[in-house]
């Protein structure tokens, strides 16, 4: 019986992926009879251990302190519900899309951004630390569950949208840009690139741009939501907020005195609504005046083809500012922050003192290794960390191990 992967080229756009046309795997495979190279790509991607490991790692707020907050793993899964819905109203593949959503935060530390600004700190020495990179690295080399190679050998697709979904990182002279310039690339992009050349200065796929500005849709609406269940945030304060003000307007006048629990809902599906309708409209704007045939117009191109409008970056930065403010700083939060950075640090300190400490197979193979390699094992084994594991391995290295508050 024949089986059609996909759906046909009649669906999908000119400048779209193109599953039948990819630029391969490092390392050559029989091409699956039932599934598209990016379909291969996503499901590797849900076994990953890493991607099961999202489930207890920080999203805004750590794990002890309710249920029903986002994981890395429920923000994850949110991001690639809204990268899919994005790139079918644009013609682009879907499952390309997806899968670079489900992988964007593999790399995440426990503990949030708090992890990762500890990590940064502690590697500065030794070739840096960033998620994006780091995730790179869980899919290219930390996940060993195949016989013929280490990593998941995901398609060059998915490894170039994972490592610049958000712009270039180099300038055509390789000079690195935006929050590299002047530092040097991340240890992970710099060392992979090296085998496998992702063109870290061009644009990434139009998909590997839905995936981000789905990741920033994703969290700005559902750090409003737990942050007013949390009661970090209220409904009067985010009036401050005239993009919020225009949606509560609304909701108070089809709904008045609507209990607490609905209004929440429907303020965070209006968010959601608004921004993806506007990148909608914008990005079909953007790719009509590009004039695109192919997936390599995109990457050619001069700036991005998938984002908001003016006005609707405008509102959305000024929701971002509100969230910072209010939530990410809000004292309780930072007093948790402030506890988990103690976590990290002592863990990195711990292990680069004596590495035996760490289990096997982490700590095999180090003696008289360079510092920097070290390092890197030491970094590899504690940003793989969820939450709740970072905290066993304190206790059973330290005797004032916090109690979260």
């Amino acid at each position: 019986m024949a089986i059609t992967l996909g759906y046909g080229a009649q669906a999908r756009a000119p400048y779209a992926s193109d599953p039948f046309a990819t630029r391969d795997r490092l390392f050559k495979e029989e091409a699956s009879p039932t599934r598209t190279p990016f379909q291969r790509d996503r499901d590797r991607i849900i076994h990953s251990t890493a991607f099961r490991r999202l489930k207890h790692k920080t999203q805004v707020f750590v794990y002890h302190e309710g249920d029903h907050y986002r994981t890395r793993l429920t923000h994850t899964i949110e991001v690639a519900q809204v990268a899919r819905s994005l790139a079918r109203a644009l013609r682009l593949d879907e499952d390309l899309a997806e899968c670079l959503a489900l992988a964007h935060d593999l790399g995440h530390t426990p503990f949030g951004h708090e992890g990762e600004d500890v990590m940064a700190e502690s590697m500065a020495e030794f070739g840096g630390f960033d998620h994006n990179a780091q995730s790179l690295r869980v899919v290219t080399d930390l996940e060993k569950r195949y016989a013929r190679f280490d990593g998941l050998n995901l398609s060059w697709e998915t490894l170039e949208g994972l490592v610049k979904h958000n712009g270039p990182l180099i300038d055509r002279e390789g000079k690195p840009l935006g929050k590299f310039a002047g530092k040097g690339l991340p240890f992970a992009i710099y060392d992979y690139v090296k085998k496998h050349d992702l063109m870290l200065w061009s644009w990434p796929s139009a998909e590997a741009q839905v995936a981000a500005i789905a990741d920033d849709i994703a969290y700005d609406s559902h750090d409003l939501d737990d942050g007013l269940r949390a009661g970090l945030l209220t409904f009067e304060s985010m009036r401050q907020v005239p993009f919020l003000a225009r949606l509560l307007d609304e909701i108070d006048t089809l709904y008045p005195g609507l209990e607490d629990g609905r209004r929440i809902h429907e303020l965070v599906r209006r968010c959601i609504t608004v921004m993806v309708e506007d990148v909608i409209a914008c990005s079909i704007k953007n790719l009509d005046q590009l004039a695109a045939d192919s997936a390599s117009d995109i990457r050619m191109a001069d700036h991005a083809v998938v984002g908001f409008s003016q006005s609707m970056t405008a509102d959305e930065k000024q929701l971002k500012d509100y969230l910072f403010a209010n939530l990410y700083r809000n004292e309780s939060v930072l007093a948790v922050r402030k506890q988990v950075a103690k976590v990290v640090r002592d863990l990195f300190a711990s292990f680069m003192n004596d590495p035996r400490s760490m289990p096997q197979p982490w700590s095999d193979g180090l003696t008289g290794l360079p510092a920097a390699l070290v390092a890197r094992r030491v970094c590899d084994y504690i940003a793989g960390m969820t939450d709740r594991f970072a905290l066993e391995e304190h206790r059973r290295l330290f005797d004032d191990t916090p109690e979260l508050v």
